[in-house]
């Protein structure tokens, strides 16, 4: 019987069983960024430990990091003061660091791929829960706590228990106006936020087979929203060739040695899985989300859910807690909702791809009035080339601010905050209650372009009329 490639990255980075029943797991890259790391450096320090391989460990700041003014010292002292521990523990512990200096800043999610570190085969953690995204390269990737990263600083390894596989298949091509993050989106709404517990989610099909890494990467970012602990797509040419010439890729023979043992990876033909998941690429549609969960989505064109018409109590309950808190009528049209945001960015949809899609469809638009618009490039590579292109320019012409990378909105550990009840188009990951700065703040998630849609008409709009997709 075969093996998919959980099973095969599991068994070749497991170090031993423990009396309970765990995986010591061995932890080939750890990535660290500013908010969790501190305290586990503490602790390392305080026991007198020494980073087991720093080599292996990676750094950079994203979540608190200003977006308009990142001269230093930073206005907010604790962002400066996260700023200098991150700085002082990596001089300390031999880490290395891409600071703000280093114009190989950003999202931490963002800047593993970019810099070749995040590879097949692997098995990846760190101290944020998104860091399911690195899945989309062939690789087991873990969001984990402080502890679990001075347990990794520590020994470079990590104790879980095996996951289940569920395989998501995805077949044909998606329609105009249709992207990967509906393709996340379709897959929560229809498996639910917890409907991945206990799982690994493989993505495969042939629209994954078709897809970019960086559309790859929102799928796999997205995981850990329908409660799966990982997912990720089997390695190819098409990860092979992203890779390829990336700082620390391999070079030369090693090359060609490392696309072989990629390869290897890859799940097996006959290989079994505890649940197998089918879809038609056809019947997703534009998504954004209603309520206070990535689950509670339905396509542009449908109307906001009615409590009354739920299955369960307990959805009867969820869905009008949800509804009082977004202050959305039940049974209207989602489309036409007013809006106060719109927010472009984060480790789902802060890539070079992503904004040059939205600014093919903004030129010669206007942001509408009223409207405050952020574009945030998730990396400082993602701004530069931005930046060559023109595409911020055609962001800044159209009413948008133009901001330098980091998380910005998506968390809203920085300035960047929703104010009051604002409602805002966002193409982060989460819409949790208080998720983007204010315990009132209302979050819409959706794909970039529909982000754009929504800032040019000033409400939540289908982007396929708005811009004439065809």
């Amino acid at each position: 019987m075969g093996k998919t490639l959980y099973e095969k990255v599991w068994d070749a980075h497991s170090v031993g069983t423990l009396a309970d029943g765990r995986t010591q797991l061995f932890i080939g890259t750890h990535l660290i960024h500013e908010v969790t790391s501190p305290q586990a450096f503490g602790m390392l320090r305080d026991k007198g430990i020494k980073v087991k391989y720093p080599h292996r460990t990676f750094a950079t700041v994203d979540h608190i990091v200003p977006t308009d003014n990142q001269a230093s010292p930073l206005a907010d002292p604790l962002a400066e003061k996260m700023i200098q521990e991150i700085r002082k523990n990596t001089e300390e512990f031999g880490v290395t660091y891409f600071d703000l200096a280093s114009g190989k800043q950003g999202v931490v999610h963002i800047v593993g791929p970019e810099q070749g570190i995040t590879q097949p085969g692997t098995t990846i953690a760190c101290g944020d829960s998104h860091t399911a995204t690195h899945g989309a390269f062939g690789a087991i990737a873990f969001g984990i706590g402080t502890t679990q990263v001075r347990d990794v600083l520590a020994t470079q390894t990590m104790t879980m228990e095996k996951l289940k596989v569920r395989k998501i298949i995805v077949n044909g091509e998606l329609r105009p106006g249709v992207y990967a993050k509906d393709v996340s989106l379709h897959i929560i709404r229809l498996l639910g936020a917890k409907g991945g517990i206990g799982y690994a989610y493989e993505y495969a099909g042939s629209t994954f087979d078709n897809f970019t890494m960086e559309e790859r990467m929102t799928v796999c970012n997205m995981a850990i929203e329908g409660g799966a602990r990982c997912g990720y797509v089997n390695p190819d040419q098409i990860t092979f060739d992203y890779l390829e010439g990336r700082p620390y890729s391999p070079t030369g023979a090693e090359w060609d040695k490392a696309v072989e043992g990629w390869k290897a990876f890859a799940s097996d033909a006959d290989a079994e899985y505890a649940d197998v998941v089918e879809i038609n690429a056809a019947d997703i549609e534009p998504t954004v989300t209603w309520g206070v969960s990535p689950d509670q989505g339905i396509s542009i064109g449908e109307t906001i859910p009615d409590p009354a018409n739920a299955k369960t109590e307990a959805d009867r309950v969820s869905f009008q807690d949800a509804l009082d808190y977004m202050k959305l009528p039940a049974g209207a049209p989602i489309k036409g909702t007013k809006i106060d945001v719109a927010f472009l960015g984060s480790c789902t949809n802060g890539r070079l791809s992503d904004f040059r899609e939205a600014a093919k469809y903004l030129k010669g638009h206007k942001v509408a009035d009223g409207i405050k618009a952020i574009a945030v490039p998730g990396s400082q590579i993602t701004a530069i080339q931005c930046e060559k292109e023109g595409i911020d320019k055609i962001f800044t012409d159209a009413g948008f601010e133009w901001r330098a990378a980091g998380c910005s909105m998506c968390l809203a550990m920085n300035p960047d905050k929703l104010i009051g009840d604002q409602i805002c188009a966002s193409s982060s990951n989460r819409n949790f209650k208080g998720r983007q700065g204010s315990s009132i703040g209302r979050t819409v998630l959706m794909s970039p372009v529909m982000v754009v849609a929504a800032a040019v008409k000033g409400e939540l709009a289908d982007a396929r009329e708005v811009f004439n997709v065809a």
